[in-house]
């Protein structure tokens, strides 16, 4: 597969990566451009499929890559469970309107 750069060096890039799954955790939805959230898409539903798991290895493993341990408890308390039933395809990407100022597409990503 290949890699989306984002004009960044790969120590940013993961980062960034970290962040925004970080946060998507906590909050349920975010909205950034197109491309970094089709980029952390996949990251993600790592996470998720960590948290079906359920186990302390993967338990651990989240806890390496998010940045808060609530947002591990979060994962493996509430969003998991939900999941439970579900071969993958746990988030959603919808496009919005260009971003104002230099027009990027933008996209809200949530899970389904």
């Amino acid at each position: 597969m290949r890699q989306r750069k984002l004009g960044r060096t790969a120590s940013h890039r993961r980062a960034l990566f970290r962040s925004l799954v970080t946060s998507l955790v906590l909050q349920g939805r975010i909205e950034t451009t197109e491309a970094k959230a089709k980029a952390i898409r996949p990251l993600a539903e790592k996470m998720v499929t960590l948290g079906k798991r359920g186990d302390l290895h993967a338990r651990r493993q989240a806890a390496a890559f998010l940045l808060k341990p609530e947002a591990v408890k979060k994962l493996f308390d509430e969003i998991a469970p939900k999941y439970q039933g579900r071969e993958g395809g746990y988030t959603r990407i919808m496009k919005t309107a260009p971003r104002r100022g230099d027009a990027a597409p933008m996209a809200i990503i949530e899970w389904v």
